[in-house]
């Protein structure tokens, strides 16, 4: 695979990954090889499997959030991606995750 790197835009909350600034609305900018993209991506898929977990563990009421393993797993892998935007990111990537505060629980 091609270890040039291309320009994409990301959307966390769909977990969409585009080479087009113009087809929808995203929230990060990043410079990534092809092989980045393929984590990126594997680590999307992850947390999409995850959420389906996590919808059919909602209507289990006596399972609450901070005792549910699917719920870690989802919260430890968005951290990964964002560390991942992150080391990837734009200037102005950096400095909205850096706003948000999320990779200071990795401390």
């Amino acid at each position: 695979m091609s270890q040039e790197k291309k320009t994409y835009y990301i959307t966390v909350g769909t977990g969409e990954i585009t080479q087009s600034q113009t087809d929808s609305a995203w929230n990060f900018k990043i410079e990534a090889t092809d092989d980045e993209i393929i984590q990126l991506r594997e680590m999307f898929d992850s947390n999409y499997t995850t959420e389906w977990q996590n919808f059919f563990r909602a209507h289990v009421p006596y399972v609450q959030y901070h005792h549910d393993r699917e719920n870690d797993q989802y919260d430890e892998t968005i951290v990964q991606v964002y560390q991942m935007i992150y080391d990837l990111g734009d200037t102005e990537a950096k400095n909205h995750i850096e706003s948000m505060g999320i990779l200071n629980t990795l401390e």
